[in-house]
């Protein structure tokens, strides 16, 4: 089994800044592709950036620039460092990994609330 914990949510006010983390634990062979999801009131889930395994990214319009994926291969970890936050960055932050373990799956963290307001 697999388990993702993501951590690092919370209140922020607009132009403010938060750091998520998200750590795989369990029976872990290789992880692939990491990526982070966001879903707000009402709305479907929407992806918010991606990173390879050799670090390659990709980022949804709406954040590029504000921003920024990474990885830690090492301990299974993948961050997302968010900044010059918007009121409508708020959502439910999800984080999903492609791992190997006994077979390619998907897995996912339980989510994290991000808030921005003033």
């Amino acid at each position: 089994q697999v388990q993702l914990v993501e951590s690092g949510g919370g209140l922020v006010q607009p132009g403010g800044s938060l750091r998520l983390s998200c750590a795989a634990s369990g029976n872990i062979g290789i992880s692939n592709v990491m990526a982070w999801y966001r879903q707000a009131p009402g709305q479907q889930r929407e992806l918010v950036a991606t990173i390879s395994r050799n670090g390659r990214t990709n980022y949804a319009d709406s954040v590029k620039g504000r921003f920024s994926i990474f990885r830690d291969n090492a301990k299974n970890m993948v961050y997302l460092q968010m900044n010059s936050l918007k009121p409508e960055d708020t959502a439910v932050y999800y984080c999903q990994m492609n791992i190997y373990s006994d077979t390619w799956s998907d897995y996912w963290g339980q989510g994290t609330q991000v808030t921005v307001s003033s």
